[in-house]
């Protein structure tokens, strides 16, 4: 695969030692990529930057960022601008929109205050970071987004995540082939994963029974590793992915064939 260290990745949710986050940015950091994370807990953001810089020697910079808050977001992207003006770090060349969080919740059980933040964090944070990045790598002419979606969006829950975050998830599929369609002359494509159970902190709370359920249910009888999945993203960052762009890639297991 072609390596980027003329190209910057910028991850969202990506300190999460267990987390698909922090995997992909690592992977993306070895083949090459100077890294950005950008996290809630900015001193974490900062301090897993600088471990992957070190360890892979690529230009690394870590930032705080509330996904949800549009001040927020502004306030990273122009820390990142910064930085790329600086000479510390390439121009961004992709974005992962990987910050989320998953609603547990029976459906009459949900407040509208969760409801709200679920699709905060989750859609409404896809839309506000990828339309702060979106305008530097439609000028370079040159881009990848690679959002964040799940198999629940597609088989209305089932693995942890019940009715905001399925909700939320499906939302990110109509908002990543609705944008390709849109900027595809730009060199700027956009695509969404959708994975299904990963073995991450997400699912922290859940039983051993009901573990032994899920990779029951799956066709290749196991959860998915974090490598697997970033392995996927990170492809799709790549020059050898131009000319996929609105697709929907599913990493599941056969848990959803379709």
């Amino acid at each position: 695969m072609t390596t980027n260290i003329q190209r910057t990745a910028v991850l969202t949710g990506a300190t999460s030692d267990r987390g698909i986050g922090i995997t992909t940015a690592r992977r993306y950091a070895r083949e090459g990529w100077a890294v950005v994370i950008l996290d809630l807990d900015g001193e974490k953001s900062r301090k897993v930057a600088a471990e992957i810089g070190n360890e892979f020697d690529v230009p690394a910079f870590g930032h705080e960022i509330d996904v949800a808050s549009e001040e927020s977001v502004t306030a990273a992207q122009l820390a990142v601008e910064t930085e790329i003006n600086n000479g510390a770090l390439p121009a961004v060349g992709a974005l992962a929109n990987i910050a989320g969080i998953t609603s547990p919740v029976p459906f009459l059980e949900t407040t509208l205050e969760l409801w709200n933040k679920v699709m905060a964090v989750n859609s409404t944070g896809t839309y506000l970071v990828t339309k702060a990045f979106l305008p530097g790598m439609i000028s370079n002419g040159w881009g990848r987004i690679v959002n964040m979606s799940s198999v629940s969006a597609q088989l209305g829950g089932g693995v942890f995540g019940k009715v905001p975050y399925s909700s939320a998830k499906a939302a990110i599929l109509g908002f990543t082939k609705s944008l390709a369609r849109e900027i595809g002359a730009t060199g700027v494509t956009v695509n969404a994963i959708t994975p299904g159970a990963v073995d991450t902190n997400i699912r922290v709370g859940s039983t051993d029974e009901q573990e032994a359920a899920i990779a029951a249910s799956i066709p290749v009888g196991r959860t998915a590793t974090t490598e697997e999945i970033a392995a996927v993203i990170t492809f799709l960052s790549s020059e050898d992915a131009a000319y996929l762009t609105g697709t929907t890639i599913d990493i599941n297991g056969g848990s959803h064939i379709h």
